[in-house]
């Protein structure tokens, strides 16, 4: 195992209800800026419950974040913060809304230029205003960790900070009720694939963490086509059972002393900044060509996957390799989602304007090894047509 510092100061709220438990999490001396997306927590309940546990204190509203935040909404908020003199920050949706508040607590206190720099340039967070989250679409983790993706000008960066780590964060399984089949589907998957970015690399002996993605792996295999059916798709065990794993495969638990992939988000990115294909969606056509090319460097982990997940023990190693990475493609399909990029109408002469992304965004490098040059990325994109 490889040498770590653990960390996770995040206090979760879990089950239904908990949305009341923010009074007493935020100060009632706080300005409050609650921020969210389009709009649906006023329809589904979530903007009522907020609104009430928030009923003894000062708080302001900013709307309109989208999927995929982007740089330009973002930095709307800032004029309202200074306004209103905001010093606490509420986000409630999903990993969007979050990430993106996450961007806005780092830039109303950046004494740069522009905030942007500490996206794109790498510029350390010095200040940022406190985060708390009330989670309504179980996916990216984002309510749990330290990083966020924000995009400006066709750019899907990623930065991370242990200043915009949210103090508190609730996670009431009975909002997720009201999702779509297609957002339920794209959770499901999101947390799939974060976990097998910590986990399909190669052995340090990292016993305890395999075991974790292991075990995430298989209740998302087994509770996200439930959420799906008509049968079981009210059921609250089943909800919490996803929206748990979501959180747990991306609070830096799993990835503690192991090394780490990421080949297919950086590969997915490109795919959504560049046709607007949902984030989920670009992973579950990636990862499989991820696992086609890059078999030989990581045999020994896709074995262990065959064996562990899919319960193949019997052929020779390339039968069973084939055949985890089909059954991978099998879930996905379950999941209600594509599995190659002609299902989402790019083709073979898109993949130039993909590389050449992927490039100028200095992604040459990619995979645990960093070996996957964009020549290798090339061969990916071509392995998921």
């Amino acid at each position: 195992m490889l040498n770590f510092s653990f960390q996770n100061t995040t206090q979760i709220h879990f089950g239904e209800g908990q949305i009341k438990t923010i009074g007493q999490a935020i100060p009632t001396s706080a300005r409050v800026l609650v921020t969210f997306g389009g709009g649906s927590i006023k329809t589904n309940g979530v903007y009522e419950q907020v609104a009430e546990a928030l009923s003894e204190h000062t708080w302001f509203e900013f709307s309109g974040i989208e999927p995929n935040p982007s740089y330009d909404t973002l930095m709307k908020a800032l004029d309202l913060i200074r306004q209103h003199d905001i010093d606490f920050l509420l986000a409630v949706g999903g990993g969007s809304v979050i990430d993106g508040t996450k961007f806005i607590a780092g830039a109303a206190l950046y004494k740069g230029d522009d905030p942007w720099d500490f996206v794109a340039k790498g510029q350390v967070i010095e200040q940022a205003l406190p985060i708390g989250c009330v989670l309504t679409l179980p996916a990216t983790g984002s309510e749990t960790n330290v990083g966020a993706v924000v995009t400006r000008d066709g750019a899907k960066l990623a930065f991370h900070s242990p200043l915009v780590r949210p103090l508190f964060a609730v996670l009431d399984p009975s909002v997720t009720l009201s999702l779509s089949d297609r957002q339920i589907s794209n959770g499901v998957v999101d947390a799939f694939v974060h976990t097998m970015e910590q986990y399909l690399t190669y052995s340090v002996n990292g016993k305890v963490q395999d075991r974790f993605s292991e075990g995430l792996l298989l209740t998302l295999i087994e509770e996200g086509p439930k959420a799906l059916a008509s049968e079981a798709k009210n059921n609250l065990e089943v909800r919490g059972n996803i929206m748990w794993a979501a959180t747990m495969a991306l609070n830096g638990l799993i990835g503690a002393g192991v090394p780490q992939d990421w080949s297919t988000h950086m590969i997915g990115h490109e795919i959504t900044s560049t046709y607007g294909v949902d984030h989920a969606r670009t992973l579950s056509i990636v990862l499989p060509a991820v696992m086609k090319i890059c078999r030989d460097s990581k045999r020994e982990k896709l074995l262990q996957y065959a064996e562990r997940i899919w319960n193949l023990t019997e052929g020779d190693d390339d039968i069973r390799i084939n055949r985890a990475i089909e059954l991978t493609e099998q879930f996905f399909e379950t999941m209600q989602v594509p599995v190659r990029l002609s299902q989402i109408d790019i083709s073979e002469t898109d993949i130039d304007t993909l590389v050449e992304q992927l490039t100028l965004h200095g992604m040459t490098q990619l995979g645990e090894h960093g070996a996957i040059t964009p020549e290798v990325s090339r061969n990916i994109l071509t392995a998921a047509l």
